[in-house]
């Protein structure tokens, strides 16, 4: 947001405390909160202590983690307990471990002020590993039963909307006595009936068959499910096909742009968790270690290059031109190496189906370096007035650009084969490759055509 904007945000906010009742997104709440923290942290903690708790958990939930720790800190237990409870399940379930990672002790005392039975779905829902569906699932959700009558169930949903137990509500799910999921109706659809008519009567139809996740399932497979099956909301069951609970879009989107975030921070060789807490330290720490192994691969490429320091000093040009081979296969490699790793990431290859992926960026990269070898070597020729010079950097061309698109796709499959992350290290690893067959062809190939 542009600073007239954020003072835009704050007026009326400020209109909205004194009528005391807030209409302002908690995500526009949250960026002049922000904008506050950087301007004048004490008008900042003024303004949290005045949010009302119904929207207090949303608005800490949508902060930088830097700022919403120094929040969670600034803020009393009782709040901060009616703000977890004043949000859906998944949410305060977040809330919490962002408590948690504050001071657990204060996270104890909230838990001790939240209501009991909320305290135990959260409890429930904390136990599931972040890896899996179920750390992604409310369990607010509207269902009604095989043999209750339509027009029951409705004026079920209008009470519970009026006392603000539900909200987004997309769909009923018609369940059995034993709680098994059996079919999934859309409101849109559920209007249509004859509200005298029971559930039984109605969900034979095949357009109301559940599609379902079940709560141990891997978070790769319930975003291809949301993908490939354009979904709002998708059901979550146990392996028995008992209802659990749904989760919505919103909790899928944020973990597609954590993965990507992942990726692009692992391709450059840090780690994002680090890179959000915003501790210098840790983040020094944590670069510098990746940085050790690109100067250890430096270091390596450089010994290559004294290989062959004779050649250099008598035929100077090598010096002004290996930088180029060396470049342009790095730039390959890594164009191979983000395809591969975004295709593997969301799943349309794997160790399996990968000899295809394999042939076609080992092909992509060879006709490249065809094309760059004819220009790279026609400006060697010209520069330097020498035509072995520029068939010699031609074919150091060709082989370097082959090998950054062959080791570009192998490095992050072979990486995903031993079940490491193909993101982290790939791009190290394929630097070391493209400079020493970089240097070594090129020079290589000077010693045997050019020096006599």
């Amino acid at each position: 947001m542009q600073k007239d904007e954020l003072l835009k945000v704050r007026h009326i906010l400020e209109a909205e405390l004194k009528s005391g009742e807030i209409a302002l997104h908690p995500s526009e709440i949250a960026a002049y909160l922000k904008y506050l923290y950087n301007e004048d942290k004490d008008e900042f903690y003024a303004f949290l202590q005045k949010l009302p708790e119904d929207i207090l958990g949303e608005v800490l939930l949508e902060l930088p983690e830097s700022i919403k720790d120094d929040a969670i800190e600034s803020l009393s237990v009782k709040k901060l307990a009616h703000a977890v409870e004043e949000l859906d399940s998944d949410d305060a379930v977040d809330l919490v471990k962002d408590i948690e990672d504050v001071n657990e002790q204060l996270e104890q005392q909230v838990l001790a002020n939240i209501d009991e039975e909320y305290k135990e779905e959260i409890e429930t829902l904390s136990h599931y590993d972040e890896g899996l569906a179920g750390a992604y699932m409310q369990t607010e959700v509207f269902k009604a039963y095989e043999d209750e009558q339509i027009k029951d169930a409705i004026e079920r949903l209008r009470k519970l909307k009026e006392e603000g137990e539900l909200s987004n509500v997309h769909q009923v799910y018609v369940v059995d006595k034993n709680e098994k999921l059996k079919a999934i109706i859309p409101l849109e659809d559920l209007i249509l009936f004859d509200f005298n008519k029971r559930f039984k009567d109605v969900i034979e139809d095949k357009k109301y068959e559940p599609l379902t996740v079940r709560a141990d399932e891997p978070i790769a497979d319930l975003i291809k499910k949301f993908e490939d099956y354009d979904l709002a909301v998708v059901a979550v069951v146990d392996d028995e096909g008992r209802l659990l609970g749904r989760i919505t879009s919103d909790d899928v989107i944020d973990l597609i742009e954590d993965q990507a975030t992942e990726q692009i921070y692992n391709l450059a060789g840090v780690e994002d968790e680090v890179e959000e807490e915003g501790d210098i330290k840790e983040i020094t720490k944590k670069r510098a270690w990746w940085l050790l192994i690109n100067l250890g691969t430096a270091i390596l490429a450089s010994f290559v290059i004294g290989l062959f320091d004779e050649t250099i000093q008598k035929y100077v040009a090598l010096a002004v031109l290996m930088p180029i081979v060396a470049s342009m296969g790095g730039n390959a490699g890594t164009q191979t190496l983000t395809v591969v790793v975004r295709k593997l990431a969301l799943g349309e290859i794997d160790w399996q189906n990968a000899k295809k992926a394999l042939l076609q960026e080992t092909l992509i990269s060879l006709l490249n370096g065809f094309i760059f070898a004819v220009v790279m070597g026609a400006i060697a020729w010209v520069w330097f007035d020498d035509h072995l010079l520029g068939v010699v950097i031609a074919i150091a061309m060709v082989i370097n650009l082959l090998a950054a698109g062959f080791f570009g796709a192998v490095i992050p499959l072979f990486l995903k084969k031993i079940g490491q992350d193909p993101a982290v290290g790939s791009s190290v690893l394929l630097t070391t490759v493209t400079d020493v067959v970089g240097f070594f062809a090129f020079l290589g190939l000077a010693k045997v055509m050019l020096v006599h």
